[in-house]
């Protein structure tokens, strides 16, 4: 080699060896590391992310509705109103997320919890006959369990005009209308959580790495993962080995697990979804308006389509956010890359891809009628809502990219699913989670399933702790009234959230 040529080569990176791997800087890995930091504070932990900064795509606070997903007022987690079976786990699920991020505060180790959390009601507003019908249903299923209890419902517009006064003015009061409102529902800043949880590692030595591109996973004969990648600062390549790593790239995530060969997800494939919200920062406007609202989802458009009129509080300042309108595009990430879905695709999924599309001509109708939707008409869809919105104080805003999960099924040979999957390998050292909503509320009881799949030997020792932290753990909130009073009391004292007697 020459000596000019010596001069000009970059320097080699050297190799960094970590106990724990973590791809991608959003909620998931953020939960993950801040869990392991207080379970095995001595292990080494490395977290990988391609942009410029931690939490800058799902779980962004502008990319996300930002609703404490709790069973309340989605109703698409109860399509059947006799079957609550998916809402009562999720509000049980979330009841566990707030003692975790409780036990954190109440440890010193988050400070400021109003930078993430605000109470804020859960609403539902549904219009005509049918689905006043439905929602009368479903409330008399849900208000007999106890975590539902406090639920109130009402076809009284001037009772719903107090609880949204926006959603009343202007409307024509013989249509008939429903409500149901939980006053006890949260607004959650999950790009500020994800920043204090990430403050929970790093206080305990683990290793942030911004601008770092994962490209590459193998494992090794030793057991060890090799972690390849692309510095985007120095362009360098880098190389790490971890004993275990945990991939939650979002929908970055199949293609990763795909590289690393992880078996679990042979025949998997994403279809990408994204969304825009109409904004406005009137302050007149906003601070008449102090709930989530959802509604039904329109004919063929997929369940976390549903409309709804939010109150978003973000950096302390507080906003109104109206959608989602679907848009389409092959990245899986909002910051991706336009070839994105197709590195997903492989000789295993290829069947699976098409007979989910066969299957889903009404959902794909939907989307391209989302495409070429005019302003004027999705500003009506506003106004179905809220009937005296002036388009002078609403504007426009890019949301996050979703990659939705299409997985094998032995009787359609492909099926759509909504929801969030965790995979992880047979040998337990790497895993991953695919999917979307409602990933980000339930992200520490997705976690505590993580270790227990991955780590069985330390698990025991962990589980004083983890029972400490989080005793829905072992004693279910949902199965008695008593326990779900006790626990939003709790938590919602540590958390600065105002809590109310529940109105039975």
């Amino acid at each position: 080699m020459s000596p000019a040529h010596t001069a000009n080569a970059k320097p080699a990176v050297p190799e960094e060896i970590t106990d724990i791997a973590l791809i991608g800087g959003g909620i998931m890995s953020a939960t993950l590391g801040a869990m392991i930091a207080k379970l095995q504070p001595a292990w080494s932990t490395v977290l990988f992310e391609r942009l410029d900064e931690l939490s800058a795509e799902s779980s962004n606070a502008w990319n996300n509705a930002g609703t404490g997903h709790s069973g309340m007022c989605e109703l698409n987690y109860m399509p059947d109103p006799d079957d609550p079976a998916k809402a009562e786990q999720i509000g049980a699920l979330f009841h566990l997320s707030r003692q975790f991020w409780a036990a954190l505060v109440a440890d010193g180790d988050i400070a400021e919890p109003a930078a993430f959390i605000n109470p804020t009601p859960h609403v539902n507003i549904v219009f005509g006959d049918h689905d006043v019908a439905y929602l009368r249903h479903r409330y008399v299923t849900l208000r007999e369990l106890p975590v539902f209890s406090a639920m109130e419902y009402t076809e009284d517009p001037a009772v719903i005009a107090d609880w949204a006064p926006l959603l009343m003015e202007g409307r024509d009061r013989t249509e008939p209308i429903a409500a149901t409102r939980y006053r006890d529902g949260t607004d959650i800043d999950f790009g500020a959580l994800t920043t204090s949880l990430v403050q929970v590692m790093t206080a305990h030595g683990a290793r942030v790495r911004t601008r770092h591109e994962v490209t590459g996973l193998r494992r090794g004969p030793d057991g060890m993962w090799t972690i390849t990648g692309r510095d985007r600062n120095t362009k360098q390549r880098f190389t790490t080995r971890a004993r275990f790593v945990f991939v939650g790239a979002g929908g970055y995530a199949l293609k990763l697990l795909q590289r690393a060969r992880v078996t679990e997800v042979n025949g998997y494939g994403v279809f990408p979804f994204g969304a825009q919200f109409l904004r406005t920062d009137n302050p007149e406007i906003v601070a008449r308006h102090d709930a989530k609202v959802y509604s039904q989802a329109a004919l063929g458009a997929p369940p976390m389509s549903v409309p709804h009129l939010d109150k978003r509080i973000v950096n302390g300042q507080e906003s109104l956010l109206f959608g989602p309108y679907a848009t389409f595009s092959t990245r899986l990430l909002r910051h991706g890359r336009l070839t994105d879905l197709f590195t997903t695709v492989r000789m295993r999924n290829i069947a699976v891809l098409l007979a989910v599309a066969v299957q889903n001509l009404a959902l794909v109708g939907y989307l391209i009628g989302q495409l070429l939707s005019t302003r004027r008409r999705k500003f009506a869809q506003l106004q179905r809502f809220y009937p005296t919105a002036d388009p002078a104080d609403w504007y426009p805003v890019p949301a996050g990219q979703r990659a939705q999960l299409l997985k094998p099924h032995p009787r359609t040979i492909g099926a759509l699913t909504f929801g969030t999957e965790l995979v992880t390998a047979a040998d337990g050292t790497i895993a991953g989670l695919l999917g979307a909503s409602p990933g980000a509320s339930t992200a520490p009881a997705i976690m505590v399933d993580l270790l227990s799949r991955c780590f069985p030997d330390e698990t025991p020792g962990w589980e004083p702790l983890l029972r400490t932290m989080m005793p829905a753990i072992t004693t279910p909130v949902a199965a008695h009234q008593d326990r779900v009073d006790d626990n939003l009391a709790r938590t919602g004292q540590i958390l600065g959230l105002t809590r109310v007697n529940p109105q039975r």
